[in-house]
């Protein structure tokens, strides 16, 4: 009996090393599920219809994992990054591929335009500083991105590991000061319940702000990549940044058991890095729980009620997970939409030249937005309903390659996985009708 322990002992010291090694890529989509786009639904939830609407955010998180287990499955099990298929299923022809991508373009046009408005909202809340100019400055932190994708693309990954606990650490202090009702919680987190039409359309809109476009498109792009750098001798913490990476025609040929194996750690930890953002995105929303009924809330109105509540340090807390998590979906948005124009166009751009520009978009609307006095929050809230409606671009592809062998090999969803994808597809589709017909 003595030997057993022995002998399992370095077999988990082994798997526990592997998967920290592969540790990254759901870890920087899991910000995807955090951004300041859930903090304008989740509070709106919380203040609106307190723990009611606690089941759409656990519904949300579920379709997530499945999803995002789809994105990086095709990246391993075919070499490629879902863009990189859509451009070859289209034959490269530019009167289906240019509108696609068009469409793509704008989906991560308002991801990035939600993750920027986060970062000026914080900067504004946090250091005082006048909207005006914290849109200015909320614009520069391209440059501290850049700077890191031009090394190891490791740093980056630990770029989004340090926000990210400052994100999860903050949200379970302040969840322990609020201390929410516990049965409260259960009850309503398995109990679907939305009382009147603007709490289904909160629900609605928590789905959107949480299973996002520009995060399926990624994951392809990061798991592909870090099968690659795995098992490149001595590369364990390379990794190739969007415009340096192999051509879908020099793609490597992994072996069977790599990409077996690589499929078991992309699903471990695709399940524990979205479950713990699916907990902070319930947490947000009960955090907010003690504010109902919050009519017109607006989330600078929400941190100065937190804080006389609570206390100034733990409204300085609250404010500091929006900053990391404006910070962070913000580089997942660089990386994503460079992963797009390259994946569809066939071409490598100059990220610089592409961040400056997305972020110029991004910026005069915004800043003209908040010269004549538009809420952020609402800019926040409309973003996500673009993004949700956006959603099958990527979605529908996904579902479609993933299902087939002569992409996925011996990876081919199996059936049961096929029907749960299928019903996902259907629930967001259904969730986007009810979004045309509020809005029509």
């Amino acid at each position: 009996m003595s030997s057993e322990p022995s002998a399992s002992a370095p077999s988990r010291t082994r798997s526990a090393w592997q998967f920290l090694r592969w540790a990254g890529p759901a870890l920087m989509v899991s910000i995807a599920y955090m951004d300041p786009g859930n903090y304008g639904t989740d509070i709106a939830a919380g203040t609106g219809y307190r723990y009611d609407l606690l089941w759409a955010g656990w519904l949300a998180s579920g379709m997530a994992i499945l999803l995002q287990y789809l994105s990086g499955k095709l990246g391993i099990a075919t070499g490629r990054s879902l863009p990189e298929l859509v451009r070859s299923s289209f034959e490269g022809k530019r009167r289906y591929v240019i509108p696609y991508w068009l469409a793509a373009e704008a989906a991560a046009a308002a991801t990035d335009l939600a993750e920027y408005l986060g970062t000026v909202l914080a900067l504004n809340l946090l250091f005082g500083i006048p909207l005006i100019y914290a849109a200015i400055f909320g614009a520069l932190d391209v440059i501290v991105l850049l700077a890191l994708m031009g090394r190891r693309f490791r740093l980056v990954e630990q770029y989004f590991a340090v926000l990210i606990s400052i994100l999860v650490l903050g949200i379970f202090l302040n969840l322990l000061v609020v201390k929410p009702d516990a049965t409260q919680t259960l009850y309503h987190s398995v109990v679907p319940y939305a009382a009147t039409n603007g709490a289904l359309l909160v629900a609605v809109g928590m789905v959107g702000a949480t299973v996002m476009p520009h995060a399926l498109f990624v994951h392809s792009w990061l798991s592909k990549n870090k099968l690659d750098a795995m098992t490149e001798k001595g590369a364990k913490d390379k990794g190739p940044t969007p415009g340096m990476e192999n051509d879908a025609a020099e793609a490597k040929v992994h072996s069977r058991e790599e990409k077996q194996k690589a499929r078991r750690m992309h699903l471990n930890e695709n399940v524990v890095a979205l479950t713990i953002a699916g907990v902070v995105n319930a947490g947000i929303l009960l955090v907010a729980t003690p504010f109902y009924p919050g009519i017109g809330v607006t989330i600078s109105g929400f941190v100065s009620d937190f804080s006389a509540r609570f206390g100034a340090a733990m409204g300085v807390v609250f404010v500091l997970t929006l900053l990391a998590s404006g910070l962070s979906s913000s580089a997942l948005g660089t990386i994503a939409g460079q992963v797009i124009m390259e994946g569809l166009l066939g071409r490598k751009w100059n990220p610089w030249a592409r961040r400056v520009v997305t972020r110029v978009i991004n910026v005069f609307p915004t800043t003209v937005a908040i010269l004549i006095g538009i809420d952020p929050l609402s800019l926040l809230v409309y973003s996500q309903v673009a993004l949700s409606l956006l959603l099958p671009l990527p979605m529908i592809p996904l579902v479609y390659y993933t299902s087939k062998s002569r992409f996925m090999g011996e990876l081919v969803n199996r059936k049961t996985t096929i029907a749960m994808a299928v019903l996902v597809v259907g629930v967001i589709l259904a969730f986007n009708l009810y979004l045309l017909g509020t809005f029509a």
